[in-house]
């Protein structure tokens, strides 16, 4: 496999166009600073809601008013938020994304950083499939969460699902080791290949519910968790503090 490291690449949305063209021969392969290698399947990025696991089913029935639908990927949830009659704006920093979103007939979509984005206000900020993990660093939330509370309507919310990867550093004797740690645990690098092509690493980052209020607070928000899962992952809410 060839790699490169060429910014201008976009492997994810290379890999949707094709899917969305019927060109699907092969899925994204992630590798991480946390395992070696895994997948990610096409198909699931073009779910139906009724596909979807229960954390998101939820997260979309939250969603009010005017939706801003950050990191939408192939556009699955602003899909089925439109159809249940509600204002989206899809945005997603890849190109192929939005292409495919639009052509999968989202009605407003946008190419851009989230943090290079201003807009009118929004009632709901939803970032799904670990979706505040375009953070990347814990030091970089609070600016991310700033930022945020600029584009909310008041009364806005924000809705987002993580996970808390401690128990990758589960030992044998049943105690998390994180000892060799030097930053915080929930952060990860990443980098994705598709066909012949291999992304620039980038950050992501998983954060536990625990940290994510305690930073929410600072920032003046309240945190509340609407759902929590089976394995370490949840699904909070977060609403400017009155």
């Amino acid at each position: 496999m060839q790699s490169t490291n060429n910014m201008a690449i976009d492997v994810f949305g290379n890999a949707l166009v094709d899917y969305q063209k019927g060109n699907y021969t092969e899925d994204i392969v992630t590798n991480s600073s946390l395992e070696e290698e895994d997948v990610i399947p096409l198909p699931h990025l073009f779910r139906s809601f009724e596909q979807m696991p229960k954390i998101e089913q939820i997260a979309l029935d939250k969603c009010q008013g005017n939706v801003l639908d950050i990191g939408c990927g192939a556009g699955s949830h602003s899909l089925h938020l439109q159809k249940k009659g509600l204002t989206v704006t899809a945005l997603d920093i890849s190109e192929g994304a939005i292409s495919v979103t639009s052509l999968r007939g989202v009605n407003q979509t946008v190419c851009a950083d989230i943090m290079h984005f201003s807009s009118e206000n929004y009632d709901t900020l939803l970032l799904l499939m670990n979706g505040i993990g375009i953070v990347g660093n814990l030091s970089k939330l609070s600016a991310f969460l700033n930022h945020f509370k600029k584009l909310l309507a008041p009364k806005g919310s924000i809705i987002l699902d993580s996970s808390d990867i401690i128990y990758m550093y589960e030992t044998e004797n049943g105690y998390f080791d994180i000892s060799d740690i030097q930053n915080y645990y929930g952060e990860v690098e990443f980098t994705m290949s598709y066909k012949n092509e291999v992304s620039k690493p980038f950050n992501w980052l998983y954060i536990d519910f625990d940290t994510l209020k305690a930073v929410a607070f600072e920032n003046g928000f309240d945190c509340e968790m609407l759902f929590e899962g089976n394995h370490f992952d949840y699904l909070a809410k977060l609403s400017p503090s009155i």
